[in-house]
């Protein structure tokens, strides 16, 4: 049972990484309604705990490998010129920028933040307010675009994104939700702040989950057993973020952001029934 719930994690988890719907959201409570492990008795009272963060800490670097995939050419030109090229050095730049709120907060209080934010019920209440969030933002009158090239992006707009998304800090808010949003108020378009984004996407998770395995690995909370679940659902993550990358670039080309607000307070809604229905454990 344990193999199938990887394969819908990996699934789910692969679509909702670069969605602005909150993948960290839907893997707390995908995880807690369909009880995984399943398979598998760990001992202590923190197993069941640590094997669903780790199964969604392999999740998230598989969606880290598809990002560098996707974006592979322009990385290699883009680590290429930076010797040379002032506008290379700006976007790398920018990148550290963005990167660097997120990174000094979940490092100093990763552990206040999940312990305080991460429950299904928090989810619930995120994907609603920020499903509201996203349709006031999308209804509003047209803000002007200042920056059409991903390279042009001036350093505090860059910063202005990395504040957005200390806010994916918090179970079901997204972190692609966040930034975009956080780009959208500042004059991005729509794709360069989608495409700054996704390469935010690999100092960040990549950092946040390669410092969640090291401290699972020296900490000795992984339990070998259920190593198959977690490759498995990181290469089934992968296969399906390539894919979901490749549709969000096409489609924000000629659609704005309000289906993934409604998406994001149904999905709440629902949510919040079921806990007060009891099916979460």
């Amino acid at each position: 049972m344990d193999f199938l719930i990887a394969v819908i994690l990996g699934v789910v988890l692969g679509i909702t990484e670069f969605l602005p719907i909150s993948s960290l959201g839907h893997s707390i409570v995908l995880e807690a309604f369909l009880g995984f492990p399943r398979t598998v008795v760990l001992a202590g009272s923190d197993a069941i705990k640590h094997a669903r963060d780790a199964l969604a800490l392999f999740i998230q670097l598989g969606a880290v490998l598809a990002v560098i995939v996707y974006y592979f050419r322009d990385l290699v030109g883009l680590l290429g010129r930076l010797p040379s090229d002032p506008k290379a050095r700006r976007l790398f730049g920018n990148l550290i920028i963005a990167f660097l709120p997120i990174a000094f907060l979940g490092f100093f209080f990763n552990h206040e933040i999940k312990s305080t934010f991460f429950s299904p019920w928090v989810v619930a209440v995120s994907l609603i307010l920020g499903g509201i969030v996203f349709l006031v933002v999308e209804s509003r009158k047209a803000r002007p675009v200042t920056v059409t090239n991903l390279e042009e992006i001036p350093w505090h707009k860059a910063l202005w994104v990395g504040i957005a998304q200390i806010f994916a800090l918090i179970p079901g808010v997204s972190r692609s939700g966040a930034t975009i949003i956080g780009g959208l108020l500042v004059g991005l378009e729509r794709k360069v702040v989608a495409n700054f984004s996704f390469l935010l996407f690999i100092p960040t998770l990549g950092a946040a989950a390669g410092f969640e395995l090291f401290k699972a690995v020296k900490g000795k909370t992984l339990d070998h057993a259920l190593w198959p679940f977690f490759l498995l659902a990181a290469a089934v993550g992968f296969i399906v973020s390539l894919g979901v990358i490749r549709w969000l670039m096409k489609y924000i080309s000629t659609h704005n952001f309000k289906v993934f607000g409604y998406y994001r307070i149904g999905a709440g809604l629902v949510i919040g029934t079921l806990l007060l229905m009891g099916v979460a454990r």
